[in-house]
């Protein structure tokens, strides 16, 4: 026969305390020491715990890449992410991609390139170009990758596989074709090994916090 036995505190409402944990955020390299409501997202930990207010708050939905920022090196939605979920984890926006007073190669191409208008968009479109350009280097395909490229080698990022892969991040000023030139203007430095990110410092298009 099956036991009905509950603990002794089954029936026990939950408490503000039974809804919150505490946990450490390692956020561009410096660790915070964080006590969170279990639904907290990564963007509102970012945003108005941390003062980090370069991941923007579009659509709230995953829809738009605004938010994106840099989770052990891969790029995420950061509105999608709760944040008890990334303890351990590294978390990169582009406050921590400069080193020091030196761009970082993506920052200064869309500088070079005027890849932007009014900059809203600017932070999530510039830590997904870090995550494509690691991930064309790693190997992974897109959807427009030829059937016949080598499995596991290197991707070459054409025109088409960069507009492809930044197909999540919107601008609503349209100012993608110079996005897609800032990209392919950092395929050969990241070849190098020069745009796999840095420490905090300087940051390009910030826009409206």
């Amino acid at each position: 026969m099956e036991s009905t036995h509950q603990p002794a505190d089954a029936d026990r409402p939950l408490s503000a305390a039974d809804e919150r944990s505490d946990l450490v955020l390692d956020v561009n390299g410096t660790p915070y020491p964080l006590t969170l409501d279990h639904r907290t997202t990564v963007l509102d930990v970012l945003r108005e715990r941390l003062g980090l207010t370069g991941a923007k708050k579009g659509c709230d939905h995953g829809q738009c890449g605004a938010c994106t920022v840099l989770v052990d090196g891969r790029r995420a939605n950061s509105c999608l992410l709760l944040a008890v979920a990334q303890d351990g984890r590294q978390i990169t926006t582009v406050e921590g991609l400069a080193d020091g007073e030196r761009l970082h190669p993506l920052q200064k191409a869309f500088l070079d390139r005027d890849a932007l208008q009014c900059g809203y968009c600017t932070p999530g479109q510039i830590c997904s170009a870090v995550g494509v350009l690691a991930e064309a280097a790693d190997g992974f395909p897109s959807h427009v990758t030829p059937y016949t490229a080598p499995s596991g080698t290197p991707v070459e990022l054409t025109p088409d596989e960069i507009r492809e892969r930044m197909s999540g991040n919107l601008c609503r000023c349209g100012a993608y074709p110079r996005i897609v030139d800032a990209v392919g203007d950092t395929r050969e430095a990241h070849a190098a090994g020069d745009a796999r990110g840095g420490r905090a410092g300087s940051v390009v298009g910030g826009g409206a916090e």
